[in-house]
């Protein structure tokens, strides 16, 4: 991802950017704003009738899916500059008023002199108690040669006698940030190496190569292939070919106009075993709207329960933190679409557990359940137009109560209070356009 491409005129003369590829999956619906948690109508909502039943949302706490390593976005300073410390306080901060963020993304420089440039928003948010994964453009202009690709003349490649080097400036990436105090969970091979006019690209069959030769030197985890829209021709000859799966630590995705058909991994589930899958750069659903256009931010709270459980990712990273439509606002406030985001970040923390629950008890409403320690978290999204009175049962897992965060148009992770849990059982009201997470005691 560059931020050229999504955000200049000169989106005519490259390819088919993002922006291009997400308006062909439809333009969005407009919508009318939400109503209260009890139902009645807000000052800016239209007029709604009683809460409609929904089937009963069961969640299994013994049925365990994937371990949830968190969710994060993307600092890049040199293209739109750093986080102020107030706004890494607000990313990366869990309490109220903070997105809650765990997972933090930034590049690999080519140029050494450049390597310092996100260190300081990476140690905070390690202090804040965040993992830091990097991600190259480009290998050193040193180890690059040019070549014919289509009409592009200029095409960039990493040359093979330079593979070994470029292990080796990985490693050495690697170190200056555990020298500065940032200890990164995993570096990656390439950021989209399947959508590189701008930057260098890779083959599946050089990805492989990499990773089955020179990948093992390298003293992190190891995350590929890194796919602009999660095309499986780029992973599935690395989970075919034992000696460079076994390299690979993450097998990282990105979701641009990826259609939600596209979500589940079966050749993974197969052959995965011991690895991770995490996706690791989007924005959704679009870069045009502001973050605080709702209910469409709801697009949001969808886009990441299908990533839970219909692809099962353990990780969730957008794009740039702080952008117009991003999870923090250009002003460092948290929008509307980080408020979405925020529902699944600060609740369910890195460690948690997906557990099965009724994933659709109606239509335009989506659970997805986690277990946290001794608690269960529960997030339902309602892109309906009408308040749901929806029922919850607790298999496998007691609680005595359930506290929970409500967002709708006029409310953004705004502290409903508890109610009593009885039998295993409780039921709540889920407002029209509206997203809440719950949370067991």
């Amino acid at each position: 991802m560059t931020h050229r491409r999504n955000e200049t005129a000169n989106e005519d003369q490259r390819p088919p950017s993002r922006r291009t590829v997400l308006a062909t999956m439809g333009a969005l619906p407009v919508l009318t704003a939400a109503t209260s948690l009890a139902g009645t109508p807000t000052a800016s909502a239209t007029t709604a009738g009683p809460a409609a039943a929904a089937a009963t949302v069961v969640v299994d706490a013994a049925a365990r899916r994937q371990t949830i390593r968190g969710f994060g976005g993307m600092s890049h300073s040199a293209w739109i500059g750093d986080l102020t410390a107030a706004q890494r306080d607000t990313a990366f901060g869990v309490g109220d008023g903070r997105l809650g963020l765990s997972l933090l993304r930034i590049p690999v420089p080519e140029d050494r002199s450049a390597w310092s440039r996100d260190v300081a928003t990476a140690k905070r948010a390690v202090e804040l108690g965040a993992t830091v994964i990097a991600s190259p453009w480009n290998p050193p202009s040193s180890m690059i040669e040019t070549f014919v690709r289509g009409s592009q003349t200029n095409a960039r490649r990493l040359r093979y006698s330079m593979y070994g080097a470029y292990a080796q400036h990985l490693n050495d990436f690697t170190a200056f940030l555990r020298g500065n105090g940032v200890n990164l969970y995993g570096i990656s091979v390439q950021n989209e190496p399947d959508y590189a006019q701008d930057w260098t690209w890779w083959t599946p069959t050089e990805m492989v190569r990499f990773l089955r030769e020179n990948a093992g030197s390298i003293s992190t985890r190891v995350i590929a292939p890194e796919s602009f829209q999660y095309l499986k021709n780029m992973s599935d000859p690395i989970l075919n070919d034992p000696a460079a799966l076994a390299n690979v630590d993450v097998i990282g995705a990105h979701l641009y106009g990826t259609p939600f058909g596209n979500f589940p991994y079966p050749l993974f589930k197969q052959k995965g075993a011991g690895k991770e899958l995490w996706m690791t750069e989007v924005y959704y659903p679009n870069s045009t709207d502001s973050a605080d256009l709702w209910p469409q931010a709801l697009d949001v709270g969808e886009h990441m329960h299908r990533a839970m459980v219909d692809a099962e990712f353990q990780a969730y990273i957008w794009w740039y933190i702080r952008r117009s439509y991003g999870p923090l606002r250009e002003d460092g406030r948290i929008s509307k679409r980080g408020a979405c985001m925020a529902h699944f970040a600060r609740f369910v923390r890195p460690g948690s557990v997906r557990v099965e629950a009724t994933a659709k008890p109606a239509s335009d409403v989506y659970v997805s359940a986690y277990r946290n320690g001794n608690s269960t978290v529960v997030v339902a999204v309602n892109k309906g137009a009408s308040a749901l009175s929806q029922p919850f049962t607790l298999t496998n897992a007691g609680a005595s109560s359930v506290s929970s965060w409500l967002t709708d148009a006029s409310r953004s992770v705004a502290s409903q209070g508890a109610r009593s849990v009885a039998n295993n059982a409780f039921t709540a009201t889920l407002p029209a356009r509206s997203m809440t997470t719950f949370v067991t005691n």
